[in-house]
């Protein structure tokens, strides 16, 4: 990108804007998870027919992501990502109007294809403005997103215990999204290439940093799966509970990991992204230990809860990292998100299969296995020329003397 210089008033007023497009890309999918039930019986569905139309969703994203560099390459970053989130959060209400398995799978790789892209542009802009404020901001960002699913999630259970049409609630949500999701663009930062500078490629294997920078966050991501689809399942057939103390487990999880990360940055920017981390493994090896061992509800509950605490930054970091990482960020970050999309896709199933085989409790064995991944491969986060920016005792931020 060339350099485009912004004072610091116009940088801090594109974090907020960036902030707000978080918002709305997470409530999307907010929206969409709550409706499921209703388009499954819209579609005349069977559970597996529908998660077959559902991993068409992550399918859309990995195809998709390389290309939001080469979009945000021909029409600079604020045009590019003005798009991209119009055509997320109107493919909202494509789900909803599948009346078959054909439709669906088609509407739901579209969904993932613009989702996928639009996360890729927003992430890249917010690594942008991380670096020219110096300081963590990729955590609070995505507890943004985490908030913004947390409200579309509670609208749109509003409108199921109603008993809405979800083509009527979507169509609604997509469009009060796109309204503000396109009027935040306006302020956030519009930067060009130079006008030298080759376009990305349309399609790219993902750069070794960016597999390694990926492998952290596939740990993550596959814990958060796991825990997510499974920890209601886990409290109710393991440990006896109600249906909505299991649900509840569920929730507390999510708003966990949601409060963490609009914090984490404070937490990032004292202790570095490496030590945030292994400090975040351990925390989440310990809470699957606690659930692994359960033998009442609270600690379980509990166990969830660190679990969710402990990755909570780990994602964000890890796009902030591959950020850092080359000479093309948005390919990297590219590289990291379809890595972790894929984690997220095959995570449920895969705890579904070993619980058959085995049981839950082994199944969640191995996510405290791979949380131990967080402590072990933590390192690979200190990429560029710093691991955090430093601070002097007035807020000022000095360089850093490490070569």
């Amino acid at each position: 990108m060339s350099e485009v210089v912004y004072d610091q008033r116009e940088v801090k007023r594109a974090r907020y804007a960036v902030a707000a497009v978080f918002a709305v890309h997470g409530a999307v999918t907010g929206s969409f998870a709550t409706r499921v039930p209703w388009i499954q019986d819209h579609a005349s569905l069977s559970a597996g027919q529908l998660g077959f139309a559902l991993a068409f969703t992550a399918f859309g994203a990995s195809c998709s992501m390389p290309l939001a560099g080469r979009i945000t390459h021909r029409f600079g970053s604020r045009t590019a990502l003005r798009g991209l989130i119009a055509l997320w959060t109107m493919a909202l209400i494509l789900p909803s109007l599948a009346p078959n398995l054909l439709t669906l799978c088609l509407a739901m790789f579209t969904y993932g294809a613009t989702a996928g892209m639009a996360d890729v542009a927003m992430n890249a802009l917010g690594v942008e403005i991380e670096q020219r404020l110096d300081k963590s901001i990729m955590s609070a960002l995505h507890g943004m997103w985490s908030a913004g699913a947390l409200i579309g999630s509670a609208a749109g259970t509003l409108a199921a215990h109603l008993g809405s049409d979800a083509r009527l609630h979507h169509a609604l949500a997509a469009a009060t999204l796109t309204l503000l999701g396109v009027a935040a663009c306006r302020w956030v930062l519009d930067l060009r290439p130079a006008e030298d500078e080759e376009p990305p490629p349309r399609f790219a294997l993902p750069p070794r940093s960016a597999l390694l920078i990926g492998a952290v966050g596939f740990c993550a991501v596959f814990a958060e799966g796991a825990s997510l689809d499974w920890s209601a399942v886990y409290l109710r057939d393991q440990l006896g509970t109600s249906a909505g103390l299991a649900a509840a487990s569920t929730t507390g999880f999510m708003l966990t990991m949601a409060v963490a990360r609009l914090v984490g940055d404070t937490v990032v920017n004292r202790f570095g992204a490496v030590r945030t981390v292994r400090a975040g493994g351990v925390l989440a090896v310990f809470g699957g230990l606690l659930i692994v061992v359960a033998g009442n509800p609270a600690v379980a509950m509990a166990g969830f809860a660190l679990l969710g605490l402990g990755i909570a930054v780990v994602v964000p970091l890890c796009f902030a990292a591959a950020g850092r990482s080359g000479p093309n960020p948005s390919q990297a970050i590219a590289g990291v998100a379809t890595i972790t999309y894929t984690s997220g896709l095959i995570a449920p199933s895969a705890i579904g299969t070993l619980a058959q085989a085995t049981s839950l409790v082994v199944s969640f064995g191995l996510v405290t296995v791979l949380a131990c991944g967080l402590a072990v491969l933590a390192g690979v986060l200190r990429t560029g020329d710093r691991d955090r920016p430093k601070v002097s005792p007035a807020g000022a931020a000095v360089p850093d003397p490490r070569p």
